[in-house]
């Protein structure tokens, strides 16, 4: 007959009887039952509490024998098939149990499999949203690839695995990978898993792949999920953080040391994350290179046959010297050097203003003509930069180049060494990066050239502030999303995180004063370093170090955790004499009903003989005082506003309009007519989503519709003149 379990006191009392006869001395006891750990929720985004002190080991003093505190560690053996386009791959993961838990179960990114068909979460995502990846190019069939496990062992026993969905995506999806382990990680020690895996890349459409004897391989090894504690990231039990690949969402992962052999055939050039080990070893035809780096979350290489002689130079400007260098195909030269510059500027920034460069090494890779899909994409120590046909100072393509530049390596510091969780809360990699590059471009004192090297010797070269040309290019009258939102749920997607982000931060730093955000945001930097930061920590960072918790509050809640659009405007301005009125009034004691007529009598005489008595007076003064009225209307959330009236004789009056009224009246009594009024005159809102009606002025000025069509002007101008040359 079939086993059939016995009620539990029946199995106690049969023990207590066996004892009591002799017959049993040990009463066995069942093994206790390890918990299952929790997913991070599927909708997670902004955080609002803050994280505990203690949080990811607390803060990195540089007194600690690592940079960071080494969770994940992994050993990789890979070896290049560049004509099948395909890795083969052993991969040694050491992890550690950080919680009081015991773990039986870990779950790994399998990035790669996004492009395995197009019912992965990524691409059944693309496909409903109608949104595709940059350009949206079609490779055909050759656009997939996938990563295939062939063996993963714990010790000398196999590790099963299965692959779930813990977004609750398509049950295709296979980016999250469950290992159960035959033998649970006890809390605070570690495992090793000794993986064998084969890499099918795609053609580059989206961030990894190949073009031709290109390759740029990231996302291409089994990585670990980010198992968070309580008091990390919002997390109030023990949980795991191990989203499935959005088509909106980037990463997210523990930092660890990486030891990386790469093996490709000879007369390749291979780039990575780290610092190279040695002289590369050649056999049969191969080329073996081995790169280290710690304190790292992520690992990617580029091998091409293509590449030109790399750029190299050294930069002295910290505490240790930082290697650093540009690969790039022959047909972008001239590319190289400006790519070089800007990374050399962006070490000497951000080593100033946040703090100092951590490793020793950073590489740029400019992809080849038609593997643009691979740009524009950061990595621990190593990013793809862009690629322009005109790089020559002053023109468009200088300042894209750089921009695209300055933000990849930017991506260093809020990305690689910050490691925010870009699924969760991309508005702490993407828009403060964006925000940060922007200083830098602006500190450089570049402008936005909107011309080439042809049009710029025919004289067109109009340029834009890079911080206005930004702010004109968004929709702020209606944001659809708070920039808090996660990476996948948002309806314009994640586009609008980076210059919105940058602007809102702008606008902060605008009322809390320049020295104030780069105080706050360098006290971010030194407190969250190594650490995963949440939006509620950078929240309560700057609330604290700018002393101004109340406007801090304000702009999150509006802003952050909320998509509240800002549009105060003037929406009446008038000045007017205060004129005698008829109906009936006192004369002589008596009661006199004035008639209109005999009012403006009154006025126009005690007119004429007050221009007699003040013959140089100036146009706005006269025998009778001024009313001035400003009506202002709000559309928006209500933020503090500042409201300036100018009059004839140069005096002011300012107000503020502190409350959450729709709208608000403001009146004096004069004896000078007021000549303009201006809402905001600093400049400090500019997420107000239109500046033209902040100002007015009693007669009408067409200066800016004049400079828009002189602008024009020459625009057309200078193209007729183009034309009539070609």
């Amino acid at each position: 007959m079939p086993f059939r379990r016995l009620p539990l006191l029946a199995v106690a009392a049969l023990a207590v009887l066996a004892t009591s006869l002799g017959l049993a001395q040990v009463v066995p006891v069942a093994a206790p039952t390890v918990p299952e750990i929790p997913f991070a929720p599927a909708h997670a985004a902004a955080v609002r509490t803050p994280s505990a002190p203690t949080a990811w080991g607390g803060p990195r003093t540089g007194a600690e024998p690592t940079l960071s505190d080494r969770v994940a560690n992994y050993r990789i053996e890979a070896t290049l098939d560049p004509v099948r386009h395909t890795i083969e791959a052993r991969q040694q993961l050491t992890w550690r149990n950080r919680s009081a838990l015991p773990i039986r179960s870990v779950y790994l990114h399998l990035y790669l499999n996004a492009h395995r068909n197009e019912d992965s979460t990524f691409y059944t995502e693309e496909r409903n949203g109608g949104e595709s990846f940059r350009s949206g190019l079609d490779a055909g069939a050759e656009k997939y690839g996938y990563t295939e496990l062939r063996s993963v062992r714990q010790g000398a026993r196999a590790v099963p695995w299965r692959y779930v969905q813990p977004d609750g995506g398509p049950a295709t999806d296979r980016t999250v990978v469950r290992f159960d382990l035959p033998e649970p990680v006890a809390p605070g020690g570690t495992t090793t898993l000794d993986i064998a895996f084969f890499d099918q890349l795609p053609r580059v459409t989206v961030r990894t792949g190949y073009f031709d004897t290109f390759h740029l391989v990231a996302q291409w090894f089994p990585k670990i999920g980010v198992l968070e504690l309580p008091g990390e990231r919002g997390a109030t039990t023990v949980r795991w953080n191990v989203h499935e690949y959005h088509a909106e969402s980037e990463y997210y992962a523990d930092f660890g040391h990486y030891d990386v052999r790469l093996t490709v055939p000879k007369g390749y050039t291979v780039g990575a994350t780290g610092q190279l080990q040695g002289k590369p070893v050649e056999k049969d035809g191969l080329v073996t290179h081995r790169y280290v780096q710690g304190d790292v979350h992520d690992f990617a290489w580029t091998a091409d046959r293509r590449t030109a002689p790399p750029l190299r130079a050294t930069w002295r400007g910290g505490p240790h010297p930082v290697e650093v260098t540009v690969l790039f195909p022959p047909e972008y030269r001239s590319n190289a050097a400006p790519v070089l510059r800007a990374m050399l500027d962006g070490l000497d920034f951000f080593s100033r203003t946040l703090g100092p460069y951590p490793y020793r090494t950073v590489t740029a890779v400019i992809p080849p003509y038609n593997g643009r899909e691979a740009s524009g994409m950061e990595y621990p120590t190593f990013f793809t930069a862009d690629s322009v046909a005109d790089p020559a100072p002053g023109t468009l393509g200088a300042m894209e180049l750089d921009f695209v530049t300055i933000h990849e390596f930017g991506h260093g510091y809020f990305q690689g060494i910050l490691a925010s969780n870009e699924f969760e809360e991309p508005m702490l990699d993407e828009g403060l990066n964006e925000f940060w590059g922007q200083r830098m471009l602006h500190e450089r004192g570049q402008k936005l050239h909107a011309t080439t090297s042809l049009l710029r010797r025919l004289g067109f070269a109009p340029a834009f502030d890079v911080f206005e040309n930004e702010r004109a290019s968004l929709a702020l009258d209606e944001p659809a999303d708070p920039l808090g939102e996660n990476a996948w749920a948002r309806l314009e997607g994640v586009g609008p995180v980076y210059g919105r982000t940058a602007v809102m931060l702008r606008d902060l730093e605008a009322q809390l004063g320049k020295d104030v955000m780069e105080r706050a945001m360098r006290t971010y930097y030194q407190r969250w370093k190594f650490r995963h930061p949440s939006i509620a920590d950078l929240h309560a960072t700057l609330a604290e170090a700018s002393g101004q918790a109340a406007l801090v509050d304000a702009v999150f809640e509006l802003q952050v955790y909320g998509a509240q659009p800002v549009d105060d405007r003037i929406a009446d301005f008038t000045s007017d004499e205060m004129l005698p009125q008829p109906g009936y009034g006192s004369v002589g004691g008596r009661e006199v009903n004035i008639t209109l007529e005999a009012a403006d009598e009154a006025a126009e005489a005690a007119r004429a003989r007050w221009r007699k008595a003040h013959p140089d007076a100036r146009p706005g003064t006269g025998p009778f005082p001024y009313r001035t009225a400003v009506v202002l209307r709000r559309r928006g959330a209500a933020v503090p506003q500042t409201l300036v009236v100018t009059f004839a004789d140069g005096s002011r009056e300012t107000v503020r309009w502190q409350g959450q009224e729709r709208w608000q009246r403001f009146e004096w009594v004069k004896p000078v007519q007021a000549v303009s009024a201006q809402l905001d005159p600093a400049r400090q809102h500019l997420l107000d989503a239109n500046k033209l009606d902040d100002g007015r002025t009693l007669q009408a000025d067409a200066s800016a519709t004049r400079r828009w069509t002189f602008d024009f002007g020459t625009i057309v101008q200078t193209l007729l003149a183009l034309l009539a040359t070609v």
